[in-house]
């Protein structure tokens, strides 16, 4: 589905921004599911907070083993100095999380509607996998940000193989807290892995001790899209979004696959134990 142009942008630059790809449609149907969702949750089940720039990442059970459920991970900034959660329930979720797209009906639709296969098979996947995903929020006022880093850190295959879709769900602006990314930094090494621990819990392990781009520096770009765009991130590719402190939420969807043909190492954070890998 890509023309020459749209491959020779990729190569160069490691992402693609493909406006209209998805029918407003279509996200409405996926936010109107993710609010179904949220609102069966039970808030009392656990209290994950899910902080994005804390080096010691949550490394519970129910982080652990969301790779074959959908889990619930509360905003950090939804709560007060004592730990006491002070916004609406239903607004104070940062992501959900991370197998949606086998579980549920509705995300399993949206996740493999054309020409979401045709595109990956464009970008050279041989076998495509898909292995995780997660709705967004970026709720008003309380999104928080999430630092730059290489989605193959957190999804590693031997080859790196990892593609992230990030689908608008709605309009993605600087000020509600859009994506930027680094134009050619996925030609760059892989910094670093998250992966278990064998002592328990989690850890990151540096690879390459060159330093990211920071949100802020020039070598990063906003990606201020409209509803309804597609972008396409490489693994390598160094990326990150700032905090939400408008009034207006930014909702998406991030959905990662990878080739079936690569390893995918026994001690990467994300393990689906009772759910086989499936293609689209």
């Amino acid at each position: 589905m890509l023309n020459d142009k749209q491959i020779t942008d990729w190569e160069r630059d490691g992402f693609l921004v493909l406006p209209e790809l998805i029918d407003p449609q279509r996200c409405d149907e996926l936010a109107a599911r993710s609010a179904e969702l949220v609102a069966a949750f039970d808030p009392s089940s656990h209290s994950t907070v899910f902080r994005t720039n804390e080096q010691n990442r949550v490394a519970d059970g129910t982080f652990l083993n969301s790779g074959s459920r959908i889990e619930f991970f509360w905003e950090e900034d939804a709560f007060d100095e004592h730990n006491n959660l002070v916004v609406d329930p239903t607004k104070a979720i940062n992501k959900f999380g991370h197998a949606q797209h086998d579980l549920d009906p509705t995300f399993s639709s949206f996740s493999r509607q054309s020409p979401l296969p045709e595109l990956v098979a464009d970008l050279g996947v041989a076998n495509p996998k898909l292995l995780q995903s997660m709705l967004i929020f970026k709720q008003p006022r309380i999104g928080g940000e999430v630092g730059s880093h290489q989605d193959a850190a957190f999804l590693y295959t031997d080859p790196v193989t990892v593609i992230g879709l990030w689908f608008a769900l709605e309009d993605a602006t600087i000020d509600n807290g859009c994506l930027f990314a680094q134009p050619g930094g996925h030609r760059s090494p892989l910094r670093e892995r998250f992966r278990r621990a064998a002592s328990g819990g989690t850890e990151f392990v540096e690879l390459d001790a060159t330093p990211l781009p920071q949100l802020g520096e020039a070598d990063l770009v906003p990606l201020e899209v409209p509803k309804g765009t597609c972008v396409v991130l490489h693994g390598l590719l160094p990326h990150g979004s700032h905090p939400n402190r408008s009034e207006t939420s930014r909702l998406a969807y991030s959905l990662h696959i990878i080739d079936g043909q690569a390893t995918y190492p026994d001690d990467n954070w994300l393990q689906r134990p009772d759910l086989p890998l499936q293609g689209f």
